[in-house]
């Protein structure tokens, strides 16, 4: 009865360590698996042409010609679009038109001086023309100002009819006649009572076609922000700007007495019976002409810089500034850390202040990282390195240093219960052939506890790498120069992530980027602890003597 009991209860227990093993894999795959797929998409992705002109301007790379070809052919096919924004707008912007008219009229006035300067033209005679200009200028401008649709084709047809234009031709004063044909066709075919809506509906779909598209060719002058320079990217955005293009969203009475519901309504039917109307399904239809997508691989998402905001590039700065961090972290933890759990085991002998040194060390494993963060900037930042005169603010050996303090408890129990699991008889066998304590512990004791010391600094490792409290005061910026000097602040992958998920919407609108970085700092950390439990594989063997 005992042995059948004792075999259920074997069942049990390793039923119950399979489903936990399974529970961790699953809360794995439900934690890493989202950060795995959009991080991806940082690297693997449909690219446009603008993220290829991108590539080329702000980064140098990629063939300039060959890009440069290909931008011109998709201009080629964006331009009717811009030619329709730019006629509609001529209409609708009256201001605009206003202040073109009036600059025609001021240089045709100036022309007259010159040629009576000149004394090609009578005095009396250039007045009675400047006269005549400005009468057919006051026209134009009333036809601007009026939202009536016979007296502004009325005042239009005194300008285009006027038996003064004869007068103005071979002119600047021409112009005017030029205006007034273009506002003409406008008229007849929008509805006047309507231009502020008409102003407002165009102003936003001129913006959304430019971060489509990118600025109209001659636009000036040039953002100053990279992001603006460029349309869409990638094919998916370029999708979404699309739907935001041909759809809009606008709230409309349901039933009397209710909230007003949230509908989808055609963009453009806001512009029916206007010669603006043909952009929409012109966008629909000759997308992918106007962008040109296909697929790519953007490994050097890895090595390159990024724009402010990290709207466009890659992660380089940020993984060289957290390899850097960390390298410099285990150099000062690991030497101090192994040292000592060497006194602690070896030269202390179990008492009330080794059990008070342990519980010291036991605590500062669970002290929160923000605290190591704010020791390190009160100690490190603002005493200890201006104190050398090494730095006067943040900079990478601060952070590394505070991380060295973090993980320093991690390696101090990792290699204490590493040193502790070597058998006696070794320490043993080695004093009984006439080695010295110290040569015992180098040779002996040291070299068979390894793998359980690399153990644990391969968990501190993680550990610094991914930590972004520590660094926050004390090493890292946002946005800075390549990595070089431990003496000055840095860019890290933790913190960088953190300053994406709390900055302002910019950071939204580019999720892959935030993704790809956090993607990164996981396969980073992973790469070190591969190369961490290799050599500890490795080490494993050669004690065995395998």
């Amino acid at each position: 009865m005992r042995t059948f009991i004792r075999r259920v209860l074997d069942r049990l227990f390793t039923s119950i360590a399979g489903l936990s093993i399974l529970l961790m894999a699953a809360a794995l795959v439900l934690v890493l698996g989202p950060i795995i797929v959009k991080g991806a998409s940082a690297v693997f992705f449909c690219g446009t042409v603008e993220f290829r002109r991108m590539q080329v301007h702000e980064f140098n790379s990629g063939d300039t010609e060959a890009v440069k070809a290909e931008t011109q052919r998709c201009q080629e096919a964006r331009k009717p679009a811009w030619e329709l924004i730019e006629l509609f707008s001529r209409g609708i912007d009256t201001d605009r038109l206003e202040g073109q008219v009036k600059d025609a009229i001021r240089e045709y006035d100036k022309q007259m001086r010159n040629r009576v300067e000149a004394g090609s033209l009578g005095a009396q005679e250039a007045r009675n023309l400047r006269a005549k200009a400005r009468r057919l200028r006051d026209f134009m401008l009333d036809a601007l100002e009026t939202t009536d649709k016979a007296t502004a084709l009325r005042r239009l047809k005194d300008v285009l009819d006027s038996p003064d234009r004869a007068a103005l031709q071979a002119t600047a004063g021409e112009e005017l006649f030029r205006l007034a044909e273009q506002y003409k066709a406008t008229v007849e075919t929008v509805d006047l009572t309507r231009r502020d809506d008409y102003a407002a509906a165009l102003a936003e779909t001129r913006t959304l076609l430019t971060r489509l598209l990118g600025p109209a060719p001659g636009s000036a002058p040039k953002a100053a922000l990279a992001q603006f320079r460029y349309g869409a990217t990638r094919w998916d955005q370029a999708l979404k700007l699309r739907d935001e293009l041909l759809w809009r969203e606008k709230y409309v009475p349901d039933q009397p007495g209710k909230p007003l519901k949230k509908t989808r309504v055609r963009r453009a039917d806001e512009f029916a019976n206007t010669k603006l109307a043909a952009l929409f399904p012109m966008i629909d239809q000759r997308l992918e002409k106007m962008l040109n997508p296909r697929s790519t691989f953007y490994w050097r998402f890895f090595t390159d810089d990024s724009t402010p905001g990290h709207f466009f590039g890659g992660v380089g700065p940020e993984a060289i500034g957290t390899l850097m961090l960390t390298a410099i972290a285990m150099l000062l933890a690991v030497p101090v850390g192994v040292m000592t759990a060497a006194y602690l085991i070896e030269c202390m002998r179990e008492s009330l202040a080794l059990r008070v040194l342990r519980t010291c060390i036991n605590t500062l494993a669970g002290v929160p990282s923000i605290v190591f963060g704010l020791f390190g900037l009160a100690f490190f930042v603002l005493w200890l390195l201006p104190k050398l005169s090494l730095s006067n603010g943040p900079s990478a050996l601060a952070g590394a240093m505070t991380l060295g303090m973090l993980v320093l408890p991690i390696i101090i129990r990792a290699s204490e219960e590493a040193l502790r699991a070597v058998p006696p008889s070794y320490r043993e066998a080695s004093l009984a052939l006439g080695a010295g304590g110290l040569r015992t512990f180098v040779k002996v004791s040291l070299p068979a506890a390894m793998p359980g010391i690399l153990t644990g600094i391969i968990l501190a490792m993680s550990r610094a790498a991914g930590e972004t409290a520590p660094i926050l005061f004390t090493a890292a910026v946002a946005v800075g120069p390549w990595p070089g000097s431990p003496l000055k602040p840095c860019r890290a992958l933790s913190y960088a992530s953190y300053d994406m998920a709390v900055s302002d919407k910019l950071a939204a609108q580019v999720p892959h980027n935030q993704a790809g970085m956090v993607l990164t700092l996981v396969v980073l950390v992973l790469l070190l602890n591969i190369v961490a439990i290799v050599i500890r594989s490795r080490l494993t063997r050669k004690l065995r003597g395998t």
